[in-house]
């Protein structure tokens, strides 16, 4: 374990450290942990523990871009109870993991450009004190899984991925996820890049794809927009149909296809 200091500032010396259970969960699994506490030279009330699920999000702001650090679910995971000098103390905890939490590794592998992170925060003698951000990585769930698999088959290169501050339609985030691939195969004559949203739920996700047009000539660029939904009782091949079917759809906007 490695304890980290709070409340250095208040003369606590309070050092937390956070333990989870697994490296990886998927949107709706359950989080599961402890938070491990060592008191300081004397005796303190701590009058509660509270988690946040943080991500960092790019913000657009006239002419200038910048990252931010958003909480997109704050839970207290204990109340007050009374850390003696010196003792330890150990909490655990279990969250869920909301719906629309983005994913940030695939395969195993971080996924490049993406942040995620749990954050401690301790309230102490009046004051709060938050720890540092411990990574945390979010798999796919198996149909979000299945759809990147497709774009990967169907020629697709993935080239990052990153959040960006805003609320889209159905979705209850301050933020919202693109994953970004180059064109490949076939769909090169019709788009430079697509962009890949996901908006989860308990039953059904919504997908979102943006591409743009490729440019001739006497032609400039366009940006092209679909949006699905994807059953996850449906089977594989009715995902594999909506993306075709929205692909497609896309390319014929204009004539494209």
């Amino acid at each position: 374990m490695v304890f980290r200091k709070l409340m250095a500032a208040f003369g606590a010396g309070v050092e937390v450290d956070t333990v989870l259970s697994g490296t990886t969960v998927r949107p709706g699994d359950p989080l599961r942990g402890v938070v491990n506490f060592r008191g300081g030279g004397s005796d303190y009330k701590v009058e509660g523990i509270h988690l946040d699920l943080t991500a960092v999000v790019e913000v657009e702001s006239g002419d200038n871009e910048y990252k931010t650090t958003y909480s997109f679910l704050r839970q207290q995971v204990a109340g007050g109870f009374q850390l003696a000098a010196g003792a330890q103390h150990s909490q655990p905890f279990e969250i869920q993991v909301p719906w629309e939490t983005p994913i940030s590794s695939v395969g195993g592998h971080p996924l490049h450009g993406m942040r995620l992170g749990v954050q401690t925060e301790l309230a102490l003698a009046g004051a709060l004190d938050k720890g540092d951000l411990d990574p945390l990585f979010v798999d796919p769930l198996p149909a979000q899984e299945h759809l990147l698999g497709a774009l990967d088959r169907m020629g697709f290169h993935f080239k990052k991925a990153d959040l960006e501050r805003g609320t889209l339609y159905g979705s209850t985030m301050p933020f919202f996820q693109e994953i970004e691939y180059h064109a490949g195969g076939q769909w090169r004559r019709y788009f430079n890049e697509l962009e890949l949203t996901f908006i989860a739920g308990p039953r059904q996700m919504d997908v979102i794809l943006e591409a743009d047009k490729r440019g001739g000539f006497l032609t400039s660029s366009h940006d092209a927009y679909n949006r699905f939904t994807v059953r996850y009782d449906a089977g594989a091949g009715a995902a594999d149909t909506a993306l075709q079917h929205g692909l497609e759809q896309m390319a014929r906007h204009r004539g494209w296809f």
